[in-house]
This record gives C-alpha cells, sequence and structure tokens, in this order.
C-alpha cells in the first residue's frame, strides 16, 4: 500500500532532521506496527503518510503513485484515529457522525459501526458528557465511515477498559481480514504483539529494526529451556541450551521422574526488545 525511500524531514525551526533518511514499506492486508519512544518521529511520520505535512525529502507511493499526486481523493480512502479523541462536544454523537459523513463519497453503516463499540444508546448524548473511552470508541467509528482501505490508528486502545479494548481489537482484525491495511502506533506492547505482522522500531528518526513479532522475539531471545519440577517439597529450576533437547539425558530424566510444574522457553518479550533497541523503558515513557 505505502512504500517509503530516504524519506527526511525538518521542521521550519529545527535545525536538523526528525526523520532522517528512513526506508519501509506496508504491504498490503497487514497490519503494520511504528514504535518508539516520545519524540524518535512516529508522529511525524504518520502525518507525513496522511498528507498533513508535504514538505518531505524523499520518496513516497500510495497504490503505486506518488503521494505527491493526489488530492482530496486520497481521503476518501484512509481513515484515521489521533490519539487525542477530537469531536464537537456541543453537538450529540449521531450529529458528530452525520457531519463528518457528509465530507465522504461512500458512507459505512453508522448504526451497525454504533452498536459494536456500544454507543449506540448514546447517540443521542452531547458528546461534550461522553467519558474519554466513549470519545476514543467514537474515534474509530469516525475513522471507519467511509469504509476505508488503509487505516491509521494512533494509540487505539489507550484509554479504553479490557473489554472495549478487545472489541476494538477484534474490530481491527476484522478490518484486516476483509482486505483493508493497518498502520497502527503503540505503546502497549500486548496489543501489538497481539495484533500485527510487523513491526518498526524507530529511534531518533531511523529505523532500527523491521520484523515480524515472532522473528523479532526469536532473534533477541535466549536459546534455552527453563524446567520448573518438585522435589523434597521445593521447588526446583533447572535451565537447558534449546540447541539438542531432544537428545539432552538429564532433561529428559527430569521430564520421566519429577513431577513437572512449569516449562518455559527463553523467549523475550517485544517490551524487553524495545528496551533494547530504544534504550527507554515504557514504564517511564507512560509516567
Amino acid at each position: 500500500m505505502f512504500k517509503v525511500e530516504d524519506l527526511r524531514y525538518k521542521y521550519h525551526n529545527n535545525k536538523e532532521d526528525v526523520i532522517r533518511g528512513i526506508s519501509f514499506e506496508i504491504k498490503e492486508g497487514e497490519i503494520f506496527g511504528f514504535l518508539g519512544p516520545s519524540g524518535a518521529g512516529k508522529s511525524t511520520t504518520q502525518k507525513i503518510l496522511i498528507k498533513i505535512l508535504e514538505d518531505f525529502r524523499g520518496n513516497i507511493s500510495y497504490n503505486g503513485k506518488d503521494i505527491t499526486k493526489f488530492g482530496n481523493d486520497f481521503y476518501e480512502e484512509i481513515g484515521v484515529s489521533f490519539e487525542m479523541p477530537i469531536h464537537f462536544t456541543k453537538m450529540t454523537c449521531m450529529e458528530n457522525v452525520n457531519f463528518f459523513l457528509r465530507l465522504y463519497k461512500k458512507n459505512a453503516d453508522v448504526e451497525k459501526l454504533l452498536k459494536r463499540v456500544g454507543l449506540w444508546e448514546s447517540k443521542d448524548m452531547m458528546v461534550g458528557e461522553f467519558s474519554k473511552g466513549m470519545k476514543i470508541r467514537l474515534n474509530i467509528v469516525r475513522a471507519l465511515l467511509n469504509e476505508p482501505k488503509m487505516l491509521f490508528l494512533d494509540e487505539p486502545t489507550n484509554g479504553l477498559d479490557p473489554a472495549n479494548a478487545m472489541i476494538l481489537k477484534d474490530m481491527i482484525r476484522e478490518f484486516r481480514e476483509a482486505g483493508g491495511t493497518v498502520f497502527i502506533t503503540s505503546h502497549i506492547m500486548a496489543d501489538v504483539d497481539q495484533l500485527c505482522d510487523r513491526v518498526a522500531f524507530i529511534v531518533n528518526g531511523e529505523i532500527k529494526e523491521i520484523d515480524s513479532p515472532r522473528n523479532l522475539k526469536i532473534r533477541y531471545g535466549n536459546r534455552s529451556l527453563k524446567l520448573e519440577y518438585k522435589e523434597k517439597n521445593k521447588t526446583v529450576l533447572k535451565e537447558f541450551p534449546m540447541d539438542g533437547i531432544g537428545k539432552n539425558e538429564e532433561f529428559l530424566t527430569l521430564l520421566q521422574t519429577k513431577e513437572v510444574e512449569t516449562i518455559h522457553s527463553g523467549e523475550t518479550t517485544l517490551e524487553d526488545i524495545f528496551i533494547k533497541v530504544t534504550g527507554v523503558n515504557l514504564r517511564d515513557e507512560s509516567e
């Protein structure tokens, strides 16, 4: 869907580029995660891809066409959900929806969308009276009003309770299964791990890693197995190298003779990988 080559960008009041020659592709029908610490260039890159920022250097194509050659027809095919919900607070939920519907040639089934995110019963309620979570859910509805082919989601589940976050993640998967493509930024690594086909890590305007979550966890993980078993009413932990594990006599003997409690591989987490690649702890980022 998108091909980005040697992308560079500098804000007018900056001396140096904030995006420093990044290149990547977003494949049709995939969920592509874009991760990095605050100030790394995530939002700037997204704003360039959705044509809010245009004074970039490098090449960007959308569906094989130079992005600079598109007019307003470009927005018929994309949907955007910004991290901070932006609505008309002195209008009702449905008045907000109808206002934005008129901007597009193609319209989605509004009732179906609002029911899916649990807002149908609140459609006549002033948005100013909505909770933060309700505003976030309305944000997602707005992003889907034109039945886009490409969806940009910035921290989509931030501020949602687990039940509504699960509904949203299911909607994202269904969008992808129906042929849609998703570009997502998030600091919630569990969401990224569950949703994304590939992820890119950007640090100081440069991409440091691009791969599937699985491949990254294998690459950064420890090839070992940890075995916990009971012995004389105590839990004993043993660690074995993954290579040749099927012929490791001590490991096989323990499996056959001991009361095994747990077996864990040395697979790391995306949060650990984020810290290794970016040097930033996500817990510090959220504070």
